[in-house]
């Protein structure tokens, strides 16, 4: 009796896509929204208005390759740590769906891209390029040493509108400074909140976050304060700034959002973790970028 074999072929294109949509699951692309209404509002504070197209394009391919090649960074960094938290360890990496090697080529890739950005722009951009990479590769290794690691997050997204700026004039003010000050206190504040997720892995293996050194009920209190340090060198911009009322406005709406956040919080109770975490975040960096650029708008008219 002859035997038929049925082969299966499965389209290059099939397995492309799903690679794709892996590593986009990998790197949470959609956090990308956490950074891009900081950015922008930078870029339209430093031009008072609305930038040209080729700014807008190339500060956009920057923040894209910027975060890809940092969150790659922090997944291979943290493969091993990640294949042991419960949490984590079906993660691409440690479930290996993707190898490291494919990761690493998308690192370079990003850094390419992210240079490429900066050389479009100005040379200041340039100059400033290293320390960016240097924050992308020192920050994984922070929790093993130190609970700072949440400021250094914070200061990576904070060099976002700070970017954007120098993108825009080639210069550093007083103005983009005070504006990354207050994103590095904002992402520092909600990644303490985030990292109440992993605090019992963190006390087993020995990492460090503000939670499990300073204790649950106390790390409320420091995330609280960081949010506080947010809104205050928000204020600050405006004796710096021609921005007015309708600023001030935004900054009132984000402190009641940043307020809301840490009421429904509470150590030993984070079953809303979530929705502080994303949801109201998110609300604070979109209703930065809507009133910055009205402010802006309105004043040009």
């Amino acid at each position: 009796m002859r035997r038929v074999f049925k082969i299966t072929v499965i389209p290059v294109k099939c397995v492309i896509l799903e690679k794709i949509k892996i590593f986009l699951e990998m790197i949470k692309i959609e956090h990308t929204v956490f950074a891009m209404p900081f950015l922008y509002s930078g870029a339209i504070l430093a031009a008072d208005g609305i930038p040209s197209s080729h700014v807008l394009l190339w500060i956009t391919v920057g923040i894209i390759s910027a975060r890809t090649a940092a969150m790659c960074l922090n997944r291979l960094i943290d493969m091993e740590i990640d294949s042991k938290n419960p949490r984590t360890r079906m993660r691409a990496l440690p479930a290996g769906l993707i190898s490291p090697g494919e990761v690493g080529i998308v690192i370079w890739v990003s850094l390419v891209v992210l240079l490429l950005s900066a050389l479009k722009l100005n040379p200041l951009c340039v100059i400033l390029y290293p320390l960016a990479v240097s924050i992308f590769i020192i920050y994984p290794y922070l929790k093993r040493f130190t609970w700072l690691s949440h400021i250094v997050l914070g200061t990576a997204l904070g060099m976002a509108p700070v970017g954007a700026w120098v993108a825009v004039t080639g210069s550093l003010d007083l103005a983009p400074v005070l504006l990354g000050i207050a994103v590095t206190f904002w992402v520092a504040g909600f990644d303490v909140i985030y990292a109440y997720r992993d605090l019992e892995f963190d006390r087993e293996f020995n990492l460090y976050s503000i939670p499990r050194r300073f204790g649950e009920e106390r790390g409320i209190y420091i995330s609280s304060f960081f949010h506080v340090l947010t809104v205050v060198f928000l204020i600050l911009l405006l004796p710096v700034t021609q921005l007015g009322w309708i600023f001030l406005i935004g900054v009132v709406v984000i402190s009641a959002l940043l307020f809301y956040e840490h009421s429904i919080l509470a150590p030993g109770n984070m079953e809303r973790l979530q929705v502080a975490f994303f949801n109201v975040n998110i609300a604070v960096g979109i209703s930065f970028f809507v009133f910055i650029t009205a402010d802006v708008l309105v004043r040009n008219m």
